[in-house]
């Protein structure tokens, strides 16, 4: 454990942003979350099988960047901070793993940006979204722009970020922003229960999954269905295939190893 990232290895890890009581991402934090997405991206397929992000404490998620230090980000003096984190957003989306952000409290900013990049997001009742950037003269800067219309539609992600509004959970899941709402104090646990069940399927059909789905964004039909065709091969050929079909057919829970 680092001082400000709590991450703990297992078929289900956990990713606990820890500066509360506000998570907010300073370069500190940044810094140590990288060091902890390049240890999970490099874990196999066996050995973890989902991760569960979410940050200390009950008032937020995390409330984004601390704005004390936007001065010293002014002109060319900030690009490297800047590019620090889009180089971090990036590395939690392109995780292989299904990712879950469990959100207790407030993901405003450069904390939604980060919910933005897991693949579900799960938020307790109370929970307050948005991008409220242009309320303090600045852009969302670390993929807010690009992921928010992906999720949402365009329509909807220009109307969250040209206002800054800030939503409510109820809100946030009609318009598809999170996927689940459930009572305060409870969507850590609904997260760990979404990625137990992940975790018990075949972790490397998993992963060709999530990385189908997300190339699918930057791909024509035509090339789409080759990259599922070659996946296809892959997968028919590990012997998790086998034990899945086995289990099956001697209705069995598999045991599925990663290979």
């Amino acid at each position: 454990m680092s001082e400000f990232i709590d991450l703990r290895l297992g078929r289900v890890a956990h990713l606990e942003l820890v500066n509360p009581p506000l998570n907010l991402v300073t370069r500190e934090l940044l810094d140590q979350l990288e060091a902890a997405l390049v240890t999970l991206a490099g874990s196999s397929a066996a050995d973890v099988r989902a991760v569960v992000v979410t940050g200390r404490g009950e008032r937020a998620f995390c409330a984004g960047s601390h704005v004390g230090e936007f001065e010293a980000q002014r002109g060319s003096a900030g690009r490297e901070r800047l590019a620090l984190e889009e180089r971090v957003s990036s590395r939690l989306a392109d995780l292989p793993m299904p990712t879950i952000a469990a959100i207790e409290g407030n993901a405003l900013g450069g904390g939604l940006e980060l919910a933005l990049c897991c693949d579900l997001r799960i938020a307790s009742a109370k929970a307050r979204l948005g991008l409220p950037e242009v309320r303090l003269a600045v852009t969302p800067g670390s993929g807010g722009t690009q992921r928010l219309p992906r999720v949402v539609g365009t329509a909807r992600a220009k109307e969250l970020i040209l206002t800054g509004r800030i939503i409510s959970a109820d809100e946030a899941l009609r318009i598809g922003l999170v996927h689940e709402v459930v009572p305060d104090g409870e969507a850590l646990r609904r997260a760990d229960e979404v990625a137990d069940e992940i975790a018990a399927r075949g972790p490397l059909a998993v992963r060709e999954a999530k990385r189908l789905i997300d190339a699918a964004w930057g791909l024509g039909l035509e090339a789409g269905l080759a990259a599922e065709l070659d996946a296809s091969v892959r997968i028919f050929a590990s012997d998790d295939m086998l034990e899945g079909a086995t289990s099956f057919l001697e209705k069995r829970d598999p045991e599925y190893r990663g290979r």
